[in-house]
């Protein structure tokens, strides 16, 4: 099997997501306007997830819109050059938009301006789990094989869109900007409402009660794979065959304890505490990683 991938600027990205020409037009030729809504995060952190609360709240709950078009057209991903020329020429306002790319090479329009950015991290425990299932679904990386390499390479090797502890640092780096907040995983499901309400203010969105109810009862795991909107059963099936596993896998916090042996999450938690050792901002897993 030829290599997936293709590197830019010494970072690794799948070839059937992004090209050279669209990453380079996506840095230095996009230009963000300071009403654009960004979600940003690492693979298989919350994206769609992500996508489908900020759709809903675009449109004061109303779920009609995530119910009749698809997804990356709701939320365009910047990385993908003919939907970011698309953004380009968009009258909508404000325009979401997605992607995983990681903070130096993210657009340099974005700079001074008031663009704000949802950055959305999850236990990269859980997230080598899930990427590890829709790696084996997928042409976007290289089939995995097994658990014990695939998470030694998540954790030791060049993965696309980089380590996920410099895309988490990277991004991090903005903590404390007016336009950038982070929000966790595990909040989300933890408390969907309370979270969303927290969004909504940050994004200076006044929501009543029930089109937050909506938002939430719409933004569920149920009712995202139940949505064909959401659940990516319309993309071709040879880019992701959904007969060797569902996109929407679980949906839960914790399913790394299903799949690590001791051993791999020793090995994993001494590798985290290495790289985060100095990181001063406390995730909800760090509690479950040994001093």
């Amino acid at each position: 099997m030829s290599d997936p991938y293709f590197e830019y600027k010494g970072v690794l990205f799948p070839k059937d997501a992004a090209s050279v020409e669209g990453l380079e037009f996506a840095e230095n030729e996009f230009q963000v306007r300071d009403d654009d809504i960004f979600s940003i995060t690492y693979p298989k952190s919350g994206t769609t997830w992500m996508m489908e609360i900020l759709s809903l709240i675009q449109k004061n709950g109303d779920p009609t819109w995530s119910n009749t078009v698809l997804n990356w057209e709701r939320v365009p991903w910047i990385e993908e050059l003919d939907y970011a020329k698309k953004l380009q020429q968009s009258e909508e306002h404000p325009r979401l938009l997605t992607g995983h790319l990681p903070r130096h090479l993210f657009m340099k329009s974005f700079n001074g301006s008031k663009a704000k950015i949802i950055y959305t991290i999850r236990d990269p425990k859980d997230v080598a789990v899930s990427l590890y299932y829709f790696s084996i679904m997928s042409t976007y990386y290289k089939d995995p094989e097994n658990m014990d390499s695939f998470l030694k390479g998540f954790l030791t090797e060049n993965m696309p869109y980089g380590s996920w502890f410099n895309h988490v640092k990277g991004w991090m780096g903005l903590l404390g900007k007016d336009n950038f907040m982070f929000q966790t995983y595990e909040d989300l499901k933890k408390d969907l409402r309370g979270s969303v309400i927290k969004i909504c203010k940050f994004l200076e969105k006044e929501l009543d009660d029930e089109a937050v109810d909506s938002v939430v009862k719409n933004a569920s795991f149920k009712n995202m794979k139940q949505n064909n909107m959401a659940n990516y059963s319309t993309w071709p099936s040879v880019f992701m065959d959904q007969k060797k596993g569902p996109f929407m896998r679980k949906g839960v916090v914790g399913d790394w304890k299903n799949h690590f042996t001791v051993a791999q999450n020793e090995f994993f938690d001494k590798i985290y505490k290495a790289e985060m050792e100095d990181f001063s901002v406390k995730f909800p897993w760090d509690t479950n990683v040994p001093e």
